[in-house]
């Protein structure tokens, strides 16, 4: 009976990651631009990084079935995927073996594989996080930054993370913010509930 129940779980999470994957099919084919994230992050190696972005390694934060990471990887940056959702991740390492894809729980600590010159955390990730571990998840990202590397993340403003309770956890783990903007395509921010903060590790 356990054991059912266990493989009846494991097919439900694989087809959430094909689901997942099925819906941004569908916005492709709408003809929706599905590569802002990667964009910014380019765009922030060339011009803030400590690197070139052709040099640089990047963290993708909570992958999950591996949209931004895979794309990263297409433009020639060296990239890492971590996930705490085996299913999301077995749908990634589908589309690019090619890719590292970790199976980690970004609270649990510091990433594998690092360090980074940049950590992206795309997706919501930032309140997609078990409520209590915001701060560990922050501090574990920022470990595994390289002196002025970067942190990025774009989430839904509310009350569970507010924009001023993330600052305060990015300070408190090293990080000076740099930028912030309404979108992934450089958008200013002036108010409004989505926002995509950007933070440089000091030193």
């Amino acid at each position: 009976m356990a054991a059912g129940a266990r493989a009846g779980t494991v097919r439900a999470v694989a087809r959430r990651g094909e689901e997942y994957d099925a819906r941004f099919a569908e916005l492709a084919a709408q003809g929706r631009y599905l590569h802002g994230e990667a964009d910014l992050v380019e765009w922030l190696l060339q011009h803030h990084g400590a690197v070139p972005p052709a040099s640089a390694r990047v963290l993708d934060a909570g992958c999950g079935t591996g949209r931004v990471a895979v794309e990263l990887a297409r433009r020639g940056l060296s990239v890492v995927g971590v996930e705490v959702d085996a299913g999301m991740l077995d749908t990634a390492r589908e589309k690019a073996p090619q890719i590292t894809w970790v199976l980690a729980d970004l609270a649990a600590g510091p990433a594998p594989g690092g360090p980074f010159d940049l950590v992206v955390a795309a997706g919501n990730v930032m309140i997609f996080l078990q409520l209590g571990t915001e701060a560990a998840v922050v501090e574990n990202l920022a470990a595994v930054l390289r002196p002025r590397g970067l942190l990025v993340a774009g989430f839904q403003l509310g009350r569970q993370l507010p924009l001023a309770r993330y600052d305060q956890l990015c300070t408190a783990a090293g990080l000076s913010p740099l930028a912030r903007y309404a979108t992934w395509d450089r958008q200013p921010h002036r108010g409004g509930d989505y926002a995509v903060s950007v933070h440089q590790r000091l030193g």
